[in-house]
């Protein structure tokens, strides 16, 4: 078979020789008791850089060992690109969130022995799931591999954001040192009332962290949680959007992308927020109108964005958000820390080794099987694609 891999490019430097710290913790099993990827052996270190073409996911001896092949590349975007040629004739087709192959209708029909779209990572919407579903393809995901690195990074964005660390950093950098300019849009977290769209794996792991700060949290979910950790954490659950956004200071998006989440953050939803609030946004780009963000950020009415996703990826260098005031924006690493990537590349070995031996993959890593949404795709998506625009892609320049 022939298994085509897209991956963000190697470091400018080149890979690394040596790296920060020599190992990295080794944890057994999820908080919910579901176990890490278990695949029968692994080619790689974990806490190596394992996401760039380079770093190939650790996946080629095991491949080429069983006389498959693998092409890895980076290059996605663009008519005549390296990625769409080598889809042709391919039977499986791995790509990350960070840097999405969007596997658009037009690319899936080009593709008549594709069987399988592996995400690297979790969210598949970069697949366009309708088009999946009806020519069988299957869709699946290495879920939870990331989920807790993600909600690392939303605290780090959420307190960033209020203290205003990011206008701080960058005085003291150039030699500054006028306090006044520092401080005059820094505040405590301490009190303030913090919300989540969506209170899945991610979502619920920032509320989490979030709790020792002394904040009041709010989430709202097609998905109710149960009495026990709504009375844990003194949750308070709202029946609609519109009634948690308007009470707090703090949004975190952490629901997936599909037809019915897309611009869910647009103008008007906004205008429902309480002034001055913050929006951290670590789901997906699309799930805000890019220009309902920024006109928000001028008005006043969002006192910051911090988002670690944009629409398309890699985002045009012109994008909005890039020189917006009171950003936070990072460019979708909150997933692919050193320690996710020892998960999700492990994840891609076990479905692979599924798929080779005919044994089922995990249910928690369906999201599209023998042409319906399954397993978290049932749970967490709507039918239809979210990928259009995304040959906006093509306007990145490195």
């Amino acid at each position: 078979m022939k298994i085509l891999c897209v991956l963000y490019d190697d470091p400018t430097n080149g890979m690394p020789k040596n790296y920060p710290l020599s190992n990295i913790p080794t944890i057994n099993q999820y908080p919910d008791g579901m176990t890490l990827p278990s695949p029968k052996s692994i080619d790689f270190n974990p806490g190596e850089l394992l996401g760039c073409v380079s770093g190939e996911l650790g996946l080629r001896k095991f491949l080429e060992d069983l006389g498959h092949t693998l092409v890895v590349t980076s290059d996605k975007d663009s008519d005549g690109c390296a990625a769409d040629k080598e889809l042709i004739d391919a039977d499986i087709v791995i790509s990350q969130p960070f840097w999405p192959y969007y596997l658009t209708r037009k690319r899936i029909e080009s593709a008549p022995n594709l069987k399988m779209a592996i995400t690297a990572g979790i969210g598949s919407d970069h697949v366009d799931l309708q088009a999946a579903m009806d020519h069988k393809v299957d869709v699946v995901e290495v879920t939870y591999c990331n989920s807790r690195s993600v909600a690392e990074h939303i605290v780090m964005m959420i307190i960033s954001m209020v203290r205003d660390y990011h206008n701080q950093h960058a005085i003291a950098k150039s030699g500054g040192w006028n306090i006044a300019d520092a401080v005059q849009r820094s505040y405590d977290v301490e009190g303030m009332h913090i919300g989540t769209v969506a209170a899945g794996r991610i979502g619920l792991d920032a509320l989490r962290k979030m709790k020792p700060f002394d904040t009041h949290l709010h989430y709202f979910d097609r998905h109710r949680l149960p009495d026990s950790i709504e009375k844990e954490l003194n949750l308070t659950f709202h029946e609609s959007l519109e009634s948690m956004v308007k009470v707090c200071d703090v949004v975190t998006i952490n629901c997936p992308l599909h037809p019915e989440t897309e611009h869910l953050f647009n103008d008007e939803l906004i205008s429902k927020m309480k002034k001055g609030a913050y929006i951290v946004n670590t789901a997906r780009g699309k799930i805000c109108d890019k220009d309902a963000i920024a006109r928000a950020i001028e008005s006043g009415q969002l006192s910051g964005y911090a988002g670690d996703v944009w629409f398309p990826q890699p985002a045009p260098n012109d994008h909005v958000w890039r020189d917006m005031p009171n950003n936070g924006m990072t460019p979708h690493t909150s997933g692919t820390s050193l320690s996710a990537q020892a998960r999700y590349a492990a994840g891609v070995r076990e479905i692979l080794e599924c798929f080779f031996d005919k044994t089922n993959i995990r249910e928690q890593y369906l999201i599209v099987k023998d042409g319906e949404l399954a397993g978290m795709g049932a749970h967490s998506y709507s039918k239809g694609t979210a990928t259009g625009g995304s040959e906006e892609a093509t306007k990145y320049s490195k």
